[in-house]
């Protein structure tokens, strides 16, 4: 019985801590952190990214296999005939056997395999780098999507906070017309009104559901329902140093990192394709046996070689002059790469802030223009009633009322990607 009891404890212990866990009740609130966590576990191309990291750490040590033995083993058998013999007597056999274990190693290439060994972990830190910016970039992409899933939730209900205002005048005009008040041009008026805010309401849900279809692909969600994400347009703690700003970009920008990281694997390229007129001593050393033998052809007897071996490269059909020239051009090359880099990361920088500062100077207008708009909406509606004020001063109060909260929340929506763009820009690798 005791043990019994126990389990029953055990289950319905672990039923209340499954029922705590977020997600498996009632839908949970998402945040950015857990988007953007998402994103970078599970998007492809950061699979993608992750799987080509391990391929260049796998080229490093390839390129390290001309330091050590080659080692192989051989076995064969051919038939000869005729074979060489004198009165009868023969001093080959007409089968062959043979089976044999070899050692080769280069003992002496002038650094060529030094320098393969360099452009193979210039590939690994390029690989990393590029993994770093595919990341950033799906982080950014997250955030944008995930706020303007927000943007798009709060700018339908403003449109629908217009259309039951229009909907309210709507059915008061309705009253006035049947009491013979208001005029059908009034009437017609006001429908109209509020069959353009439902437009505009229809226009935004196919926004927010094409915009949610991007937020699930890049998350790697499944389902299909509305999302339910948590997070505001409120972004505080932002650095507008400029200096400090572009320092930090030239610092930890990964173009800045990527293209420096090619010009060094230029140069070990140029290294490279220098060294190539240069000698290549290996030794060779096997082990084996086989038959042929006098006098008995016919037996099996080990065999013992060693030898070293010098080669020297002579002509080799312009190879190397062309890898030479195509070695400089691709450095060349890497430098400019490296100077529109940090030229592109500074500007970036400026631009940004640039942008920063607009946005923030609008949501302080768009914010007095909404005081503004429901000021004049509320003196609408109250001299409508009164019978003072006619209805299209009243259905223009509402319609800019609508648009002045639009705007504002246009306007912080941007702010808040402006943010982002300014971290982007300093090199920040938006990890939330």
């Amino acid at each position: 019985m005791k043990i019994r009891s126990s389990k029953a404890a055990l289950i319905a212990f672990t039923a209340l801590i499954a029922m705590a866990r977020p997600g498996l009740g009632a839908e949970t609130p998402m945040t950015l952190d857990e988007a953007i966590r998402l994103t970078r576990g599970h998007n492809p191309r950061a699979l993608q990214a992750g799987e080509e990291v391990k391929a260049a750490d796998a080229k490093v040590t390839e390129s390290r296999s001309a330091w050590y033995p080659q080692v192989s083993a051989k076995a064969g058998y051919t038939y000869i005939d005729p074979v060489s013999e004198l009165q009868g007597m023969q001093f080959m056999p007409n089968n062959n056997y043979t089976a044999k274990v070899t050692a080769e190693m280069m003992l002496l290439d002038f650094g060529r395999t030094g320098r393969r060994v360099d452009i193979a972990k210039s590939g690994r830190t390029t690989a990393g780098i590029s993994r770093e910016l595919t990341i950033r970039d799906l982080s950014l992409a997250t955030v944008r999507s995930f706020y303007s899933v927000l943007f798009l939730q709060q700018a339908v209900k403003v449109q629908e906070q217009e259309i039951a205002a229009l909907g309210s005048n709507l059915e008061h005009m309705q009253k006035r017309y049947r009491e013979g008040v208001a005029t059908r041009f009034d009437l017609l008026t006001t429908e109209v009104r509020v069959s353009a805010a439902r437009n505009r309401k229809i226009g935004l849900q196919a926004q927010l559901e094409n915009q949610e279809i991007s937020f699930r692909r890049l998350c790697g969600l499944k389902g299909s329902g509305p999302l339910s994400l948590k997070g505001s347009f409120e972004f505080d703690g932002i650095d507008t140093n400029a200096d400090g700003l572009t320092a930090s970009a030239l610092d930890h920008r990964p173009e800045v990192a990527l293209s420096r990281e090619n010009l060094r694997m230029a140069e070990a390229k140029k290294s490279l394709a220098a060294r190539e007129w240069l000698p290549t001593i290996t030794g060779a050393a096997s082990w084996g046996t086989t038959n042929g033998y006098v006098p008995d052809i016919k037996e099996m007897r080990t065999n013992v070689m060693a030898g070293v071996q010098i080669q020297v490269p002579l002509f080799n059909g312009f190879r190397t002059n062309a890898a030479n020239s195509e070695a400089s051009a691709m450095m060349h090359a890497a430098q400019q790469q490296r100077i529109d880099a940090e030229e592109q990361a500074q500007a970036e920088v400026k631009q940004s802030l640039n942008s920063l500062r607009t946005n923030r100077e609008k949501i302080g207008t768009t914010a007095l223009q909404v005081s503004q708009a429901e000021l004049a909406a509320r003196h609408a509606r109250i001299r409508h009633q009164n019978g003072m004020g006619t209805t299209l001063d009243l259905l223009d109060a509402e319609a800019a009322l609508a648009q002045a909260e639009l705007a504002h929340l246009q306007a912080r929506y941007e702010y808040v990607l402006n943010a982002y763009d300014v971290r982007r820009a300093s090199g920040d690798l938006i990890a939330n």
